[in-house]
Order: structure tokens, then sequence, then C-alpha cells
């Protein structure tokens, strides 16, 4: 029988997108019909893989080399969503990589990031099947990869990883999307509003995720929870947060009062 992080691992490898996709709706399908095994203690080894596994494109540049997306063009706005559809691809991955990467987790650790991993994959189909119906595909714009890059910084520590992937990287779409989508609600392009409106509903609950297992290994250690994520945000050169901030969708996701006060000072 088939082990849920050694398969995750696996499909981490996987560089077609479309297979990584199928394959991850798979592997959420047979862990909750029992196809599947969990070994929390089980010590895995990545040597000589290469990860995450991507296609060849899009190009990978730094993020400050990017071009500009104006949304008052059509290639702009295509843009715009190319780079959605390239953060939910890395967020995939981050989601696998948070399941197979570390051990002695309580079980339903695994079974929400396996949660977080189907959905991930679910909005990137949702926006690269947009983005063929008008004739663009996932690699044909350039995009930078931040994301993944505080995933490797982090590779040493579920405590860092919960801290400054979920609750810093991702948390930042929470504050980000709604702008987005108002920008496509005034062209009308009611489609793209439907998908945006998806992203923003789940990744409260991914970032939700994030927070609670960042409290609960706090809470392990007797380490207060705001002055470890200060520690860890400068130990990993964690970016610095700016708003405007989207405090009520951060209150739905976890951040406490004094966290949501604390913000952008």
């Amino acid at each position: 029988m088939l082990e849920l992080r050694q398969t995750a691992l696996e499909i981490l490898v996987i560089t077609d997108p479309k297979t990584k996709v199928n394959r991850v709706q798979q592997l959420f399908a047979d862990y909750h019909q029992e196809h599947i095994t969990l070994d929390v203690s089980a010590t895995l080894n990545s040597k000589d893989l290469t990860l995450p596994g991507r296609p060849q494109k899009p190009e990978l540049v730094p993020p400050l080399t990017v071009p500009k997306r104006r949304m008052d063009t059509a290639e702009g706005r295509l843009s715009l969503l190319h780079s959605l559809a390239h953060i939910e691809f890395n967020a995939m991955n981050l989601a696998l990589d948070a399941i197979w990467r570390f051990a002695d987790m309580p079980t339903q650790y695994y079974a929400d990031w396996l949660k977080v991993t189907k959905e991930e994959a679910y909005h990137f189909s949702l926006i690269e099947d947009h983005l063929q119906s008008v004739g663009v595909a996932y690699g044909d714009f350039p995009a930078h990869n931040s994301l993944w890059e505080m995933v490797e910084r982090t590779a040493d520590a579920v405590i860092a990883r919960m801290a400054l992937v979920p609750r810093t990287m991702e948390a930042r779409g929470l504050d980000a999307v709604p702008a987005i989508r108002d920008r496509f609600k005034q062209i009308k392009d009611a489609q793209v509003v439907e998908i945006l409106e998806i992203i923003l509903r789940d990744e409260v609950g991914h970032v939700l995720i994030g927070n609670q297992w960042f409290n609960f290994l706090c809470a392990k250690e007797g380490l207060s929870p705001i002055k470890t994520y200060q520690d860890l945000a400068k130990a990993y050169r964690a970016p610095v947060l700016k708003g405007p901030f989207n405090l009520e969708a951060r209150k739905q996701a976890g951040f406490t009062t004094e966290e949501l006060t604390l913000l952008g000072t």
C-alpha cells in the first residue's frame, strides 16, 4: 500500500503541471478512502532529487525584473493572471513539501496540508483553463521564485515554515486578491471574478491552517507566538509586511487582535 508522505515527495518531483494536478487529486481521494497509509515517523530522503518539479517555462527572473502588469491592457491582464497561476503552482508544491518534509507531527497536520494541496491544484487548474481559453499557456510569461525561495529557506524547521510561508508569504494574497478582483469587476469579467472569489475564500482557510499549526508548535515549546514570529522573520530574512492589509480576512484566518495591531509597525 502506498504511503502518504513518500507519495507526496514523488508527486512534488513531477514536472508536468497537469500530471501533478491529477496525481494530487488522486492522492487526496486515496487518503480519504483509506487506500493509503501514513507513517509520521519515516525519515525520507530527497537527495539527488530536483525540488520542486516544474516545467521548463516560465522563465524565472528576479522579482524586480518581472514586467509591470497593467490592468488597462489585455496583455497586462493576462500577465497578471499568469502570475497568479504561477503562485498557485508554487503553493501546490509548497503544500506537498510540508507533507513529506516534516516528520512526527500529529496526523491532522498531514490531513490539513493534503487539503491545502488539493485546493491549490484546483486553483491552478481554474486559472490555467481560463488562460488556455484565450490562447495563453502557463509559461508564456516570465515569473519570479520568491515563494519557493522561502520554502527552501525554512526547510530546516517546521515552526519556521508555518510562521513564514502560510502566515507571511501566502497571507499577502489575502491583502492583494480583493483589489485584483475589484479591477476585474470594473471591466465586467465575471468568470475571472468568480475564480478570484474561490481563491480568496480558500486562502483564508490555508492561512488559518498555518496559524493553527504555528500556534500549536509555540504552545508545545512554551513560546510566545508574537516574539517567536518576530525572531523567525529576522533569522530567515522574511519580507517586511506592507499595507494596505485586509484586516477582516486576516482575522478570519486566525490572526489575533494583537498581531493585527502590530502589522506594519
